[in-house]
């Protein structure tokens, strides 16, 4: 059991992990062992997972996400197989704890009617600066 947060935690079960070959530099060590971690889990199908931080998962997984709801994570920046492992296991938690944070919503705000004079003084002041750079009125 993997825990994510106090309330929420994710079976060994739900998650899959396949080992691949590494690309990358590593001499003859990267062509006969498979270092390299292949990790999915199925976010859509997990019943640990409720349904807000299900879609909030959706929107923050982005590309890793396929069309079955099926997050997969590859990782191969390690030479061996168990950190890797605990690298793509990292990196799922981290998706997972991202979307659990509910967002605030946005109140909608208006300017101030000082800040609203302040901005005309200032578009007054540079269309002043700018008039001058003309020829002068009068000197035709």
């Amino acid at each position: 059991m993997i825990q994510v947060t106090e309330t929420l935690a994710i079976e060994d079960d739900e998650i899959s992990e396949k080992f691949v070959r590494a690309s990358g530099p590593g001499g003859q060590h990267v062509n006969t062992s498979s270092s390299a971690v292949e990790l999915r889990f199925d976010a859509m199908a997990s019943p640990s997972l409720p349904d807000e931080v299900k879609e909030r998962l959706a929107r923050i997984a982005g590309q890793r996400m396929n069309q079955d709801g099926v997050i997969v994570i590859f990782a191969q920046s390690h030479r061996s197989q168990e950190m890797n492992r605990q690298d793509a296991r990292a990196r799922l938690l981290e998706l997972i704890e991202q979307a659990t944070h509910r967002p605030k919503p946005r109140k909608k705000t208006r300017p101030t009617y000082a800040s609203k004079l302040k901005r005309l003084e200032g578009k007054s002041k540079r269309s002043g600066v700018k008039a001058m750079r003309g020829r002068p009125k009068g000197d035709d």
